[in-house]
């Protein structure tokens, strides 16, 4: 059975309908990530055949596209939220899909990283699906089901590493564009499906008007000073992010300069993250919530997120990786809890701003994060040093988040006492 595809400015979904909403959501973040994933293991050796640089080399130039792509979301994020709140949750996410197929298609053209470079800039502008994808949820979600439903979302998220990256692991082997042109092909498949089926959250009664002072990330950053209780919550998020940029900066050269990794394995091991990920998010995040508290489940994903960390720095072969990305797992809780706290701090209709002035914080902080480890990464493992290692990131990073979960409890303490 057909159904016909609504209009770009369709109306709100009848109640019998909105059931439905969360489910689809959930679908376009899974589907989104996919299609990111499956490029996460070959994108070492794109780069190296494309600049013809050696594996540190490559990572130092992954380190910047990772940053260009941050640094385009940073500028564009508030606008595509505030585009939401204005227009409805339906055409912005739609034109995000879009713009996330156009992107995979260039780079898998790419014949310079000149245009990888212009490629990951795209992605930047366009990949706003999950913003929007959150205000939608804070739509149709009552403010005390929230945490669950971004725990949801997370394993959504995590679900899309399970499958991309096993998928771009073993597309790899027929070469290292091929991966790109499936993710293309998932990213307008998904598309498709929008058309058809997705619905408006947003009626027009609770619509905003567009404001530019707003929508720029500065102006983002001024608008959460006037909601009480988010600003300092947000910083958490930013240190916590920027901590754990280690992660797409150096996992895959890591593995491969390391332990040696084919790109097979480099997928599977992120398979195994996501698996480990998703689980523990759409399982566990409302249990331990509702167990340990909002504070206390977060803390608690803090410590395993620090000493999977360094860890990592440790680990010796493939078996030691899977044992600590267990450890590493409820780290999955931190980002769906803060995001639930900070939804309940601000009004109804200013959802979609809330999300893209997070996602301003965030990639801002995974831009300086993921030049950082890269850097990092670059330094201690270029062939000219005496004294080479592929670990100090790690070190590093762990210590990032061990002062995230200061900062956090200090926030929260402050809180406390002042209630």
């Amino acid at each position: 059975m057909t159904a016909e595809p609504a209009p770009l400015s369709a109306s709100p979904a009848p109640a019998g309908r909105s059931r439905h909403a969360v489910t689809f959501v959930l679908i376009t973040v899974f589907l989104d990530m996919v299609g990111f994933g499956i490029i996460m293991p070959v994108l070492p050796e794109l780069i190296e055949t494309v600049g013809h640089v050696g594996i540190d080399r490559a990572a130092y130039i992954g380190g910047w596209m990772f940053a260009s792509f941050s640094l385009a979301q940073f500028v564009f994020a508030p606008l595509m939220g505030n585009l939401a709140d204005r227009y409805g949750r339906r055409p912005m996410l739609l034109l995000a899909i879009l713009g996330l197929g156009l992107d995979f298609l260039l780079s898998a053209w790419a014949p310079t990283l000149f245009w990888l470079f212009v490629g990951r800039i795209l992605a930047g502008v366009c990949g706003s699906s999950w913003i929007i994808a959150s205000a939608y949820i804070a739509d149709v979600t009552a403010p005390d089901d929230r945490a669950r439903a971004y725990g949801m979302m997370g394993a959504a998220f995590g679900l899309g590493f399970v499958v991309g990256p096993a998928i771009g692991g073993i597309l790899g082997g027929l070469g290292p564009r091929v991966p790109f042109y499936v993710a293309a092909g998932v990213s307008l498949v998904n598309l498709m499906y929008g058309i058809f089926v997705l619905t408006e959250s947003l009626p027009a009664e609770k619509r905003r008007a567009f404001e530019w002072w707003r929508a720029n990330p500065f102006g983002a950053f001024k608008v959460f000073s006037t909601y009480p209780g988010v600003l300092p919550l947000v910083l958490v998020m930013g240190v916590f992010f920027f901590s754990t940029s280690v992660y797409p900066a150096i996992w895959s050269f890591w593995g491969i300069a390391k332990f040696g990794w084919s790109e097979l394995t480099v997928g599977l091991t992120l398979a195994a993250f996501g698996i480990v990920t998703s689980l523990c998010q759409a399982l566990l995040t409302g249990p331990a919530e509702q167990k340990l508290g909002a504070q206390g489940a977060a803390l608690l994903g803090l410590v395993c997120s620090a000493l999977a960390c360094l860890a990592y720095g440790f680990a010796g072969g493939l078996v030691a990786v899977l044992l600590l990305i267990l450890l590493h797992g409820p780290e999955g809780f931190v980002h769906p809890i803060l995001t639930s706290i900070l939804t309940k701090r601000v009004p109804e209709d200013a959802q979609g701003e809330l999300q893209g002035g997070i996602s301003a914080v965030t990639n801002v902080a995974m831009l300086f994060g993921t030049l950082f480890y890269a850097m990092i990464f670059a330094h201690f493992w270029a062939e000219a040093r005496d004294w080479r290692s592929t670990d100090v990131a790690y070190f590093v990073a762990a210590g990032m988040v061990a002062v995230t979960g200061l900062l956090f409890w200090f926030v929260t303490r402050s809180e406390r006492r002042a209630a």
